[in-house]
């Protein structure tokens, strides 16, 4: 026997279940893929727009490597770049750990712990800098090209 208020307890009832497929449905839309590089090693490349920039931050204290690629532009903000062609070497042996197309201006890479040379190069300019890993410690670096390079068109999203 239905009572007169049972329709509005299914709907009450299928709400949360309906709240979260909306969520699971957004986080794959906006989480960036994880990719495996041929030699072996797990990375990330996101940052386009602010949500993203966003989401790239918030989870690169959890990656071993961040890299952040940007131009230099008139004042004192950067424009974030894309197409930028990043390699990982091993400092002592030259071993090379990375050697990936970064269609993000963010890239998060799970290196091991361990001193290396990274080479970012946008549109024929190489920038060169050392990271150190250390296990359980995150590891930055951030390229910033001059702004008369004739690289990819900058994204919205801008570093400070």
């Amino acid at each position: 026997m239905k009572t007169a208020g049972s329709p509005w307890r299914h709907l009450w009832l299928a709400f949360p279940l309906y709240v979260a497929a909306v969520q699971a449905g957004a986080a794959v839309v906006t989480n960036p893929p994880i990719r495996m590089a041929p030699q072996g090693v797990e990375y990330m490349c996101g940052g386009s727009g602010q949500a993203e920039a966003a989401f790239m931050e918030t989870v690169a204290p959890r990656w071993a490597a961040s890299f952040q690629f940007a131009m230099n532009q008139t004042g004192s903000s950067r424009a974030r770049v894309t197409g930028v062609k990043l390699v990982v070497t091993d400092a002592y042996n030259g071993y090379q750990l990375l050697d990936v197309m970064a269609d993000a201006p963010h890239l998060l890479a799970r290196l091991p712990p361990g001193s290396y040379r990274v080479e970012a190069t946008l549109d024929g300019v190489t920038l060169i800098q050392p990271i150190t890993v250390v296990r359980g410690m995150a590891a930055r670096a951030t390229f910033v090209w001059p702004s008369n390079l004739t690289a990819p068109e900058p994204t919205q999203a801008s570093l400070h």
